[in-house]
Formats: C-alpha cells, sequence, structure tokens
C-alpha cells in the first residue's frame, strides 16, 4: 500500500522525497502549493494541524489503518523505522544521528531558512538582520565541516540527517555561503548529490521556488 507524501518543492519537502527515494516506497505525491493558501485547508489541517509541509499518510501503517504524520523529523524517524534503514537500531549510533537530525531541525535549516527571507525576500532590507543570520548560518556550516573533517556524514554511515540537511545546504548560495570555504561540507554535498535516488528525486520534482 502506498503513502501520500504532500509537499511543495521547498528544502523541507525534498527531504521526505529522497527518503522515499532511498527507501524505494511506493508512493504518491499531493502538492500543497504554499503560495496559494492550500497549507491552511481544512483537509490538509486534519493531517497537518500545524499547517506546514510536509507531511504523510502511510496506508500501510502496522497500526493497521492509515497513519497520518506531520514534522519532517518524525516522519524521517517513522520510515527509517519501518524500512530498517538509515536510521540505526543500535543506541549508540541512534543517538548520533538523533543528535545530527536535531541539529538540523533547530538551528541549520531555521537559521538558513532566516538568511533566505533577510537577504531576498524582504522588502526593505535590514542589515542587522542580514548579518545576524549570514553570520549564523555560516558558523553552522562551520560546525558541519569540523564533524565531516574525519567522517563521510554527519552520523558515521549515511542517514536521515544527512537526508535532513542536504536540501538546505542544497541553497547555500542564497543564503551567502560559498562551499568553497567548507571544503568537507562541499566533499559530503557531492557524496549526496551523486547518489541515484537523490538525483531521482530531484529530477521528479524540479525547483518551484
Amino acid at each position: 500500500m502506498s503513502i501520500d507524501l504532500y509537499m511543495w518543492p521547498t528544502g523541507n519537502g525534498y527531504k521526505i522525497l529522497i527518503m522515499l527515494e532511498e527507501c524505494g516506497f511506493d508512493y504518491e505525491l499531493k502538492w500543497v502549493n504554499i503560495f496559494e493558501g492550500d497549507q491552511f485547508k481544512e483537509d490538509f489541517l486534519k493531517i497537518s494541524p500545524n499547517n506546514k509541509m510536509p507531511a504523510i499518510v502511510d496506508h500501510g501503517a502496522p497500526c493497521g489503518e492509515p497513519l497520518s504524520i506531520f514534522e519532517f523529523g518524525a516522519i524521517l524517524q517513522y520510515l527509517g523505522r519501518k524500512v530498517g534503514k538509515f536510521y540505526p537500531q543500535d543506541e549508540k549510533s541512534r543517538v548520533e544521528t538523533d543528535q545530527w537530525l536535531f541539529w538540523q531541525t533547530s538551528g541549520f535549516g531555521p537559521m538558513a531558512g532566516q538568511a533566505h527571507h533577510f537577504i531576498h525576500y524582504m522588502k526593505d532590507k535590514i542589515p542587522y538582520a542580514v548579518e545576524r543570520f549570514s553570520k549564523e548560518t555560516n558558523r553552522l556550516y562551520g560546525v558541519m565541516d569540523k564533524r565531516l573533517a574525519d567522517r563521510d556524514f554527519l552520523a558515521g554511515d549515511y542517514s536521515i540527517a544527512d537526508m535532513a540537511a542536504f536540501p538546505w545546504a542544497r541553497r547555500h548560495d542564497w543564503q551567502g555561503v560559498d562551499l568553497d570555504d567548507y571544503p568537507n561540507v562541499k566533499a559530503w554535498f557531492d557524496r549526496i548529490e551523486a547518489r541515484d535516488a537523490v538525483r531521482g528525486a530531484l529530477a521528479i520534482v524540479p525547483d518551484k521556488t
């Protein structure tokens, strides 16, 4: 039975699409056009009460009935448990993965998103905000670069933590970041971008934003 993926092709939307492609799940795309207000429609709010995408409905959930899940971190963890891949079962490795997944959830994604907003979308530029979020985003790239100095992926093996971080790193130019300044991140980025499932996910949904 298939999974319905409610998304729009943003950094957060691509995370789940990449995971579904990596796992070989049967899924159907359900567009949530955030520019037309689809995220506020009653039917979508029943699935994602915080009016944010992505969200999924798994019609083959272990509970025996369709299961809806919102928040991309919870979705990635659920899919990882379901398929038994990309989310380790041993506690030490799982903690490593969780730490870097939550690092992205609470820091890297939100700060990069604020950089996008204040650099590109704010009609009347606020220099303080541009500088603040640009500096913080660059700091986080530095954290990631140091982490990747002696490993290929954030938690050791390729995992949902990498899938969470990669789509935001794709927009590094929008964040005022030069990957040449972070050679370990650049090598990590190239490794992920070369994966068949990642290329497939990006080809399915061309950027709309």
